[in-house]
């Protein structure tokens, strides 16, 4: 059977993709504060190198994880993965929710970090100098802000465009459960585990295109209309808040469903090929 200390290794890692990914969202509304987009988008490639670096180390875990399950050959292990996989995704869903409780907190400490990258420009130099100064640390741990139900009200949907939200919602699940589904597929089919692997762009890839088209532009064409004074402040807050929450609900509710018919259309396919 599979090792609880896997498990929760691997939980720990995805916690990790998923808080440094919501979190990175934040940095819309920091670049708007600071009117300095370009560096904020730069910026969010600096913070999802932590979400790179935690799926480099956890991806030999789930390939572990199959192979314990395989060499099982048994009902039992094949139940004992997907209910480990569903918890991996459930973790994900708590790193999602830590981030929407981080993100007034991590506005005020891009916008610090934007500011003094204008000053110093170099992220190490910038970083060293932040680490090795008292003063600066400080500053830091003032940034700490409780959410309050207060700084939702100027949270509004009316001028966001529905689709694009709805669409990051089933964007969010089907990028939690593409890998994990491709793997729960091999461990079914062991004869066919590595055409099922490579079967799971066949899942993300559909959430790529959606992404790609559909819900990062219209993202960011609301952030630059409010930087050019067309639409107010408060959209991108708005974008933000809704972009973490409906980031909440694919991993809480629509991964979860749509597990098991992924890997059944994975499986399909495999055996098809």
């Amino acid at each position: 059977m599979i090792s609880i200390h896997t498990v929760i290794i691997v939980s720990f890692f995805t916690f990790l993709i998923n808080i440094a990914e919501s979190l990175a969202y934040s940095m819309r509304y920091s670049g708007l504060k600071t009117k300095q987009i370009a560096i904020s988008m730069s910026f969010v490639s600096s913070t999802l190198l932590i979400s790179r670096l935690s799926n480099m180390f956890q991806s030999p875990l789930f390939g572990k994880m199959v192979d314990v399950t395989a060499k099982a050959n048994s009902t039992a292990a094949l139940l004992n993965l997907e209910t480990s996989f569903r918890v991996v995704i459930f973790s994900g869903f708590v790193g999602v929710f830590l981030a929407a409780l981080l993100t007034p907190t991590m506005i005020k400490i891009y916008d610090l970090a934007i500011n003094n990258f204008l000053k110093i420009g170099s992220l190490p130099r910038m970083f060293a100098y932040t680490l090795m100064s008292p003063r600066k640390m400080l500053k830091i741990s003032k940034c700490f802000t409780l959410p309050r139900l207060s700084m939702l009200k100027d949270i509004s949907l009316k001028n966001l465009p529905k689709k694009f939200l709805v669409l990051n919602c089933f964007v969010a699940s089907i990028y939690a459960i593409g890998v994990l589904a491709s793997l729960l597929a091999g461990a079914y089919l062991p004869d066919l585990r590595a055409t099922a692997l490579m079967l799971s762009g066949i899942v993300n890839g559909v959430a790529t295109i959606m992404f790609t088209l559909m819900v990062d532009p219209t993202g960011a064409r609301i952030t630059d209309q409010a930087v050019h004074g067309v639409r107010p402040a408060a959209d991108v807050k708005s974008v933000v808040f809704y972009l973490i929450f409906s980031r909440m609900i694919g991993l809480l509710i629509i991964s979860q469903i749509i597990l098991m018919p992924s890997v059944s259309y994975i499986m399909a396919i495999a055996k098809l090929i």
